[in-house]
């Protein structure tokens, strides 16, 4: 489909790959153009490239996924452009959460196919800001719940977050090299004009935002590894604890256990009693021993609720 738009006429061209190979051969197609013909529908990763034209033109073309499935890499949309600064191709655009009236309102106001190209990485980057406020709630709930019940499938939470959130840098990355390169050939009358403003301010938002939320998810990480590793140190103390104030049981038990002839104890007509009390005594003695040096700290206490270490 070829339409032209806005006051200055310039064209836009939508094209499917699956359908490129009836187009008619055109004697009068430039070698940039006819390699990135050539290379449409091949790359299946982000890709760009700027060039110019033989009449000496510049021009941006290439590959940008635009989205992403967070748990299937397969899954993913991509579409492919090539961006001069009076004409826009652009194979497999298929965003159906744009607005298509409001969107052909907008370009009506373009001057030249770099500000609608912007338009569109505008509308992609409004698209992304909606799914990051998304993950802003999710976020927000995950923290409160690593505090009222911190268990393995809080921390598995904390890394799918995490895994999500470098999707969105991944998809983030790429949009953010194109309009560097818009910046860096300087297409006339673009530069300053809102479309390009606004698109960059919309990709640094996003930025700041998501480096914001990986300093959160790294923050709540490391409040995981402090309180799994005090929490670990907190087991191995218990159990030692337990093993010492243990012992006199499995000393004497060991002692009297013995199959010697020669045991006086055994012929004792108060041996028993005897050994129950010397079990208890010492028990008792170890146990005040511990708890004076302060070796207990606080495992006879219980944890509080909504609580990390008490």
């Amino acid at each position: 489909m070829e339409k032209y738009i806005g006051a200055n006429k310039w064209k836009w061209i939508e094209w499917n790959s699956e359908k490129m190979n009836q187009l008619p051969p055109s004697n009068n197609e430039d070698p940039v153009m006819t390699v990135w013909l050539k290379q449409v529908g091949k790359d299946k990763a982000n890709s760009l490239r700027v060039t110019s034209l033989e009449n000496g033109e510049k021009v941006i073309n290439g590959s940008l996924i635009f989205q992403q499935s967070y748990t299937d890499e397969n899954d993913y949309k991509i579409f492919h452009f090539f961006l001069t600064t009076n004409q826009l191709i652009t194979v497999d655009l298929e965003i159906t959460s744009l607005d298509r009236d409001n969107l052909n309102r907008q370009l009506a106001r373009t001057n030249n196919a770099v500000e609608g190209f912007l338009l569109f990485l505008g509308e992609l980057m409004n698209g992304m800001l909606v799914e990051i406020d998304q993950f802003e709630e999710t976020l927000k709930t995950l923290i409160w719940n690593v505090r009222k019940r911190n268990e393995i499938g809080i921390l598995e939470l904390v890394y799918k977050r995490r895994h999500e959130l470098l999707v969105c840098k991944n998809l983030l990355i790429p949009i953010n090299e194109v309009k560097m390169a818009i910046d860096e050939i300087n297409f006339p009358d673009s530069m300053d004009g809102e479309f390009f403003s606004c698109t960059s301010k919309r990709i640094e938002r996003a930025q700041v935002l998501l480096n914001e939320y990986e300093h959160e998810l790294d923050s709540l990480i490391n409040l995981e590894e402090v309180i799994s590793s005090h929490r670990g140190n907190e087991i191995m103390k218990t159990l030692t604890v337990m093993t010492t104030i243990f012992t006199p049981i499995m000393a004497y038990g060991s002692l009297w256990g013995m199959n010697f002839k020669n045991m006086p104890e055994l012929n004792w007509h108060y041996g028993y009693i005897f050994s129950i009390v010397m079990i208890l005594v010492s028990t008792a003695l170890l146990y005040y021993f511990i708890k004076n040096k302060g070796w207990t700290g606080d495992l006879l206490k219980g944890k509080k609720k909504g609580s990390f270490f008490k």
